[in-house]
């Protein structure tokens, strides 16, 4: 008899990955390197102008590369997995018993006895050889597919998300104060991210927040320490 409960419901993240690391990446991208960038500016003794120009000007670049680079960089993932497929599918045509042997060595490999492996290998080939070649030998899933489109959507609005952040701060923040408003904000923001992006994930919430927060510190402490050298009231 079956201990499961009625209402069971297993909840795996995986299926998450893939947009869930695009939105990550860029709303932490976001936050931080608009941040930054503001930041920068206020330290080399820019005036509210001058910051919510290089504000909006970083967040819409921003917004475009990350789109851009995550859609180019999928897609290549993707070729390299559409490559292989098709290379599977002649290996499948021209060696059928080779690659019936090598299923068979995978299973063993996991713990299958010689015979059991076999008999696996020979019904999943049967079934639909190159879906168990795909998964079993190539470690390709439905899940696990490169999504470009999705995953330059994600990064993109993700990024313009959390780049909203600092723009609004610089509308309203008073200028003698604004690089610290802006940080306080920032890593508030990113605090929050980072527990919503370990809770999402069902990962460890705090290891996320502090790893989130400390390396935002970092970023926008050097760039508000170039500003500071470098600096040139423009206003």
């Amino acid at each position: 008899m079956s201990t499961i409960p009625e209402n069971y419901l297993a909840v795996h993240y995986i299926t998450r990955s893939n947009w869930l690391r695009a939105a990550v990446l860029g709303a932490n991208d976001g936050i931080i390197s608009v941040s930054s960038l503001a930041i920068g500016v206020a330290a080399a003794g820019g005036g509210t102008d001058e910051i919510i120009i290089a504000t909006l000007a970083g967040l819409v670049a921003g917004a475009l590369s990350m789109a851009a680079g995550e859609y180019v960089s999928v897609s290549s993932q993707t070729d390299v997995e559409q490559a292989d497929i098709e290379r599977e599918r002649i290996e499948l045509q021209e060696t059928p018993e080779f690659e019936l042997e090598r299923l068979a060595e995978i299973y063993e490999r996991r713990g299958l006895k010689r015979a059991t492996a076999m008999l696996v290998a020979k019904e999943l080939t049967e079934h639909n050889a190159l879906d168990a070649h795909m998964r079993d030998e190539l470690g390709i899933t439905e899940t696990s597919q490169a999504k470009p489109i999705q995953a330059a959507f994600a990064s993109g609005a993700a990024f313009t998300a959390g780049g909203l952040l600092p723009l609004i701060v610089t509308f309203l923040a008073p200028t003698p104060y604004t690089e610290y408003i802006l940080y306080a904000c920032a890593i508030i923001s990113l605090a929050i991210l980072g527990s919503v992006s370990a809770k999402t994930g069902g990962s460890g919430i705090w290891k996320a927040v502090i790893r989130i927060t400390f390396w935002g510190t970092v970023a926008m402490g050097l760039t508000a320490l170039v500003g500071y050298l470098f600096g040139v009231n423009v206003a």
